[in-house]
């Protein structure tokens, strides 16, 4: 037993009835921005991390790091 056309129609009409265009169109929006902050902390999390470049100063600050064993 599945649904007909008649019956998804129904179902459409009466969630259209309940919560209008407005709530709708706004709650399909509110999942595009959830779904591109998604993507977006996904694709921050794969750049890996860049090492810090070796300079005087970095070195002057650190003076544990200058001398390599």
């Amino acid at each position: 037993m599945g649904f007909s056309a008649q019956h998804i129609l129904l179902l459409l009409i009466i969630a259209l009835l309940l919560f209008g265009r407005g709530k709708i169109s706004e709650l399909m929006g509110d999942v595009a921005k959830g779904i591109k902050s998604f993507k977006k902390g996904m694709a921050e999390e794969d750049e890996p991390e860049r090492p810090v470049p070796r300079t005087i100063e970095n070195e002057a600050s650190n003076p544990d790091r200058t001398k390599v064993g």
